[in-house]
């Protein structure tokens, strides 16, 4: 089997209302796809994570030209290793490794099809077939009472079965604090409250919010300082009792040696489609588990994205291993996204905060192919 055509798809559809967190604000979801066409008549889809037209100018005119049309899908590490070779020199983090994670999806999918099993099950075998997931939402929008709406917001996906929920944080303390204070009322003690500040602080501010956000029980605090500053990171951990999770703006083994070599989180969490891809993920994953760190994706695209995020998460093993060990949670993105909803034929749910990891070869899912049409700008 060899590879005939790689294929960049860039989606698109502007959303109803826009949101914003500590950084900027959206007011379209776009999506990057990878289609890998092979001359056995099988096609693999991978999703990269980050901005879609740079991914594309670098699959389009390095990767796919230069080492992908010709080549044997199975030899997925040896395909790795030449992409991230030819980008080296100007491209060790980012769009580039963003551009080898889609691809390096799509080959899993099309081994998976081509062999009749799920990508769980190539990847090694599952430890869980279904996870806990915690809902992701309560971004900023413009309404004249911000705390309220995020409650309201909070209490419709307790309502919903989620028993862990993450609000975006990062407006600044006070308004930070009300927000917070807002979410746990109406959540209550026994939901599992995170907190997420997108890096918009510098550490004695993390430290401050922090404290806050232990006064209300929250379970960890993501990205709460800049992702360059890792001593910042170890600063934050060393002050708070919480556990501090950071890694989705990271790339690759090398990047994580770093952050995970100085124990500065609790919680790591790489983007399966932006910090290399499944291959990449497995070496970040036993990266981790050396180091007594528990391995929770970053999840935030589309059922592409979703689907290959699932199938890691089904073989993180526990860390560490105990009769009774603490269950992976795994994020499941609740803001508006059509590429999230439609763009499988089958959807991935969520029933009572559970999510089953698909079970049909490749990815196990099958892509719709007149959403596909509708939103395709490039």
């Amino acid at each position: 089997m060899k590879i005939t055509d790689v294929e960049v798809i860039v989606l698109r559809h502007p959303l109803s209302r826009p949101f914003g967190f500590s950084q900027w604000w959206f007011e379209a979801r776009t999506c990057c796809l990878v289609r890998v066409a092979t001359d056995a008549g099988l096609v693999g889809w991978g999703e990269c994570y980050g901005p879609p037209e740079p991914i594309k100018a670098v699959i389009d005119a390095v990767y796919a030209p230069l080492i992908l049309r010709g080549a044997d899908p199975f030899d997925n590490e040896v395909l790795w290793e030449r992409m991230y070779n030819r980008m080296r020199d100007y491209g060790q983090k980012g769009v580039a490794v963003a551009a080898i994670a889609g691809v390096d999806i799509a080959l899993w999918d099309l081994k998976g099809k081509a062999v009749g099993l799920p990508v769980c099950k190539l990847l090694g075998g599952v430890f869980r077939d279904r996870v806990q997931a915690y809902a992701t939402g309560m971004y900023f929008t413009e309404t004249d009472d911000l705390p309220a709406a995020l409650a309201a917001e909070a209490a419709g996906y307790v309502a919903q079965g989620f028993r862990a929920v993450k609000l975006k944080v990062g407006l600044g303390l006070a308004a930070d604090r009300a927000n917070v204070r807002a979410v746990r009322a109406a959540t209550g003690d026994g939901v599992t409250l995170m907190a997420d500040a997108n890096h918009a602080y510098d550490p004695k501010e993390a430290i401050r919010l922090g404290r806050m956000l232990e006064e209300h029980g929250v379970y960890w605090f993501e990205e709460p300082v800049p992702p360059e500053d890792i001593a910042g990171y170890i600063e934050v951990k060393a002050a708070l009792d919480l556990a501090v999770a950071g890694g989705e703006s990271e790339y690759t083994r090398w990047g994580f040696r770093e952050l995970l070599g100085r124990r500065a989180v609790d919680i790591v969490q790489p983007d399966t489609c932006g910090a290399g891809g499944l291959t990449e993920c497995k070496r970040i994953m036993a990266l981790a588990s050396a180091h007594g760190i528990q391995y929770t994706p970053h999840v935030w695209g589309s059922a592409v994205g979703l689907a290959a995020s699932l199938h890691l998460a089904a073989t993180v093993p526990d860390n560490p291993p105990s009769l009774h060990p603490t269950p992976l949670l795994f994020e499941f993105d609740r803001t508006e996204n059509l590429f999230r909803e439609q763009l499988a034929l089958t959807p991935i749910v969520q029933r009572d905060g559970v999510i089953a990891v698909p079970s049909g070869p490749g990815l196990g899912i099958e892509i719709d192919q007149r959403v596909v049409e509708r939103y395709r700008v490039l």
